[in-house]
C-alpha cells in the first residue's frame, strides 16, 4: 500500500492558494494605495511615500497667512527692507538694524510704525532741549568773550538781571535774555539809562526820576559791590535832578 490516493476515491478538487495582501508601505505596491485624504488638497500628497508633504504644506500656510494679513492692511514683511517707515521726525530715519530685530520679533507694519512714532514722541523734546542748550552755551561763550572773560562776565550778568528785572516788564526781559544780542542790548540800556524806552514810561525832562535813582541805589551794586561806574550813574543823576545843590 503506498500513500498514493487511491483511484477509486472520490477525486479532490484542486484549490488555489491565496495570494498575500500587498504591503501598502512596501516599494513594489501597486498603484491602487491608500488615497488622498479627503481634508487634504492633492497637491500636499505624496503619493510615493503615502505620507503629506509638510514642507509644501508649511509654505503655503505662510504665503496664506502674509495674503491675509495684507488684505487686513498689516503683515510682518519677509525682510527688514519690507518695512514702509514714515519718519516722523527729522533726522530719525529707518535703520535696517532695529528693522531687523522688529521682523525677527513678528512685528507688523503697523506695530513696526508704532516703534519709530513713540521713538520721535519721546525723543524729539530731547533733541530740542539739547539744540537749545548748545545755543544758549555758545551765547554764552560769546559775552565772556565780549565782556572779558568767564569771570567778569557772571558778575555783570548779574548786575544785568537785577537792573533788568527792575526796569523791564517780564515779558521784554525774558525774551532780550534769549540770545547774545538781545543781552547786549540789555547791556546798553543799564549802561545808558534807557529803560523808559521799553517800558512806556514818560521820560524825565532831564533824566532819570528821583524814584527811578532811589531804586538804583537799592542795587546790590550800589550798596555791596560799590561798582564805580553804577555809583556815578547815580551822582550824575541827582546831580542833573539838582545842580543848584551840586
Amino acid at each position: 500500500m503506498t500513500d498514493a490516493q487511491s483511484l477509486l476515491e472520490p477525486e479532490t478538487p484542486e484549490t488555489e492558494a491565496e495570494a498575500p495582501a500587498p504591503d501598502a508601505l512596501s516599494l513594489d505596491a501597486p498603484e491602487t494605495a491608500p488615497g488622498v485624504p479627503d481634508y487634504l488638497p492633492p497637491k500636499f500628497w505624496d503619493a510615493e511615500t503615502g505620507a503629506v508633504r509638510i514642507e509644501e504644506l508649511a509654505k503655503s500656510y505662510s504665503a496664506l497667512e502674509r495674503r491675509l494679513g495684507a488684505a487686513g492692511g498689516d503683515t510682518v514683511p519677509d525682510d527688514p527692507a519690507g518695512y514702509r517707515i514714515e519718519p516722523a521726525m527729522e533726522g530719525l530715519e529707518p535703520d535696517p538694524e532695529i528693522n531687523a530685530r522688529l521682523m525677527e520679533s513678528g512685528f507688523t507694519q503697523e506695530q513696526a510704525q508704532l516703534v519709530y512714532d513713540l521713538a520721535a514722541e519721546k525723543l524729539a523734546p530731547l533733541v530740542q532741549e539739547l539744540a537749545g542748550e548748545t545755543v544758549r552755551n555758545d551765547h554764552r561763550r560769546r559775552l565772556a568773550d565780549h565782556f572779558g572773560g568767564g569771570e567778569r562776565w557772571n558778575a555783570l550778568s548779574q548786575q544785568i538781571e537785577t537792573w533788568g528785572r527792575a526796569n523791564l516788564p517780564d515779558p521784554v526781559f525774558d525774551a532780550l535774555t534769549t540770545s547774545y544780542d538781545g543781552v547786549l542790548t540789555l547791556h546798553r540800556m543799564m549802561t545808558d539809562g534807557e529803560p523808559e524806552m521799553i517800558s512806556g514810561a514818560e521820560p524825565a525832562p532831564r533824566g532819570r526820576s528821583e524814584g527811578q535813582l532811589r531804586k538804583m541805589m537799592e542795587d546790590p551794586r550800589y550798596w555791596r559791590d560799590h561798582d564805580p561806574a553804577f555809583a556815578a550813574q547815580i551822582r550824575k543823576g541827582f546831580e542833573a535832578l539838582y545842580p543848584d545843590e551840586g
